[in-house]
């Protein structure tokens, strides 16, 4: 059976798509802690990521290590809980 390749599609970056809806992140509990030295993470592609001192080092719900830029992290979270940020 000779099948034809499908060419999947591309979107652009900033592209106006018909159908997309609103919707909201589920509040969804991640841990994470501030990193003040240069460090790095094993991605789940094997390669290693680069954080920056300052950057958070965050666990996410499957487990996995991450890296949030710091300015990132503080316009998309808030802490859960008093006292300050934990750091490492």
């Amino acid at each position: 059976m000779n099948e034809t390749p499908v060419t999947p599609r591309t979107f652009a970056t900033y592209e106006d798509v018909p159908g997309m809806r609103p919707c909201v992140k589920k509040p969804l509990v991640v841990h994470a802690c501030r990193v003040d030295e240069p460090f790095r993470v094993e991605s789940l592609e094997g390669n290693f990521k680069l954080g920056k001192p300052g950057d958070l080092l965050m666990r996410g719900i499957d487990g996995e290590l991450y890296i949030c830029d710091a300015a990132i992290f503080e316009r998309s979270y808030d802490w859960v809980g008093d006292g300050p940020a934990p750091q490492r």
